[in-house]
């Protein structure tokens, strides 16, 4: 290969952090620490589904990872919570070095890690933009050319000379991926922060990027947990999962590779995905199909058609399904919840219809809960799967905004309630 056409190499990286020796917490939280530690207790200040770590133990973020980037790739990486994608381009962006291996890069790095990297709070926009050039070696007279374009794409014109600690976090992903498109680097990275953004800037951020890309040939890395972002700008996907690379090709591949860890696509079938706990043995949820479909993947308002498999050896009365729907890295969405069915002693097929114009393109997963309402009116599981379903909503034309949000244990959107029909016995 051309020595000029490979802009990045990656050679037998891999990063270990010695967990527990530099701590980033606060007086208060180790007092907490300390108590719950006389006590017996569960460290209060521990994240959620967090692991226990002793002091001075190992952690291995990557694990001997190689790949090479050529000129004009447009890469998506991807991959759950945790599975090194964050500090793969820390590495590539020199704020922290490998602990092995070697990183080649040809040509400057714009990077956008987190919302206002590179910038100084008590800086205004403009000044900003002159310190960004500066770092990646443009002269105030090449800056200076750019400066219009900066502004007028950022969207934050009005508050241009303003320290940037004034701005919010969507004006400053605005200036920043603005300042980063706009200079003159040969390698864009990006972490995730467009997710920050509104939609319509979002969707001019990747259609510039698509652009820089071919017609400057720039090279760009692209992090994000919304596929089909990923699908819309990537010609090559690389997929980690704890800190390996698991995946590294065609788009549509490494996100079904992807998806693949986490649930079936078009349908599920008893035994593939984890049941809930309350399953009990008289009612079991055998086979969840998504009808019409050769890829689980929606248009805005295109409705979701599905039928559901179910084998009852008693009678229930006024039983319901319900999905709870959340993103791929498990934020809670909203709640679809069917009408009251009877189920009756047999293997019953029963379709339905989810309406989808409430939720803006991503990829989600549908987790389906059978459930009744015991006699003091509560709901009782009867079965679960999660998740049963994954799929994705793509951009259209349609309105999305019409959103009616509630916040409950639920998540944030209600959907339209949805009709099961009971079609035949099996």
């Amino acid at each position: 290969m051309d020595n000029n056409e490979l802009m990045l190499k990656i050679e037998n990286v891999s990063k270990i952090y010695r967990l527990g020796e530099i701590g980033g917490t606060t007086l208060r939280d180790e007092l907490q620490r300390l108590k719950a530690k006389v006590l017996h207790r569960e460290d209060p200040t521990k994240k959620i589904g967090a692991k226990n770590y002793n002091k001075g133990e190992k952690f291995k973020a990557l694990d001997n990872i190689s790949f090479e980037v050529k000129k004009g790739e447009r890469i998506g990486i991807i991959g759950h919570n945790g599975a090194g994608k964050s500090t793969l381009l820390k590495l590539i962006s020199r704020v922290t070095g490998p602990t092995e291996g070697k990183i080649y890069l040809n040509g400057r790095v714009a990077s956008m890690l987190e919302v206002g990297t590179g910038f100084h709070p008590e800086l205004t926009g403009r000044e900003n933009v002159y310190m960004n050039g500066a770092i990646l070696g443009m002269t105030k007279k090449e800056i200076d050319a750019k400066m219009e374009d900066i502004i007028e794409f950022s969207e934050v014109r009005q508050f241009i000379d303003t320290p940037v600690k004034r701005y919010s976090s969507g004006m400053y992903v605005k200036l920043a991926f603005s300042v980063a498109a706009h200079l003159d680097s040969e390698i864009m990275i990006m972490d995730e922060v467009l997710a920050v953004g509104d939609v319509a800037f979002q969707n001019k951020c990747l259609a510039k990027m698509k652009r820089v890309s071919e017609e400057d040939n720039r090279t760009i890395l692209y992090v994000s947990h919304n596929m089909s972002t990923i699908r819309r700008l990537c010609n090559r996907v690389i997929v980690l999962d704890h800190g390996a690379i698991i995946f590294d090709g065609k788009v549509d591949e490494g996100i079904n590779k992807y998806i693949g860890t986490k649930a079936a696509q078009l349908h599920y079938e008893y035994g593939q995905n984890t049941h809930s706990l309350w399953k009990r043995d008289t009612v079991t949820l055998a086979r969840l199909d998504i009808l019409d479909k050769i890829f689980p993947s929606f248009k805005i308002g295109e409705p979701i058609r599905g039928a559901v498999e179910i084998i009852s050896s008693e009678d229930y009365k006024n039983v319901r399904i319900r999905f709870e729907i959340s993103t791929v890295d498990g934020r809670k969405v909203g709640t679809a919840f069917s009408n009251n069915f009877d189920l009756f002693t047999a293997r019953q097929k029963l379709f339905f219809t989810i309406q989808t114009k409430h939720l803006v393109p991503g990829e989600y997963l549908f987790d389906m809960v059978l459930y009744e309402y015991d006699k003091n009116g509560r709901q009782a599981g009867i079965d679960g799967v999660y998740p049963g379903m994954v799929l994705t909503i793509e951009d259209s034309l349609n309105d999305f905004t019409n959103i009616n949000w509630r916040a409950d244990d639920w998540g944030y959107i209600h959907l339209p309630d949805f009709f099961v029909e009971n079609k035949k016995q099996l």
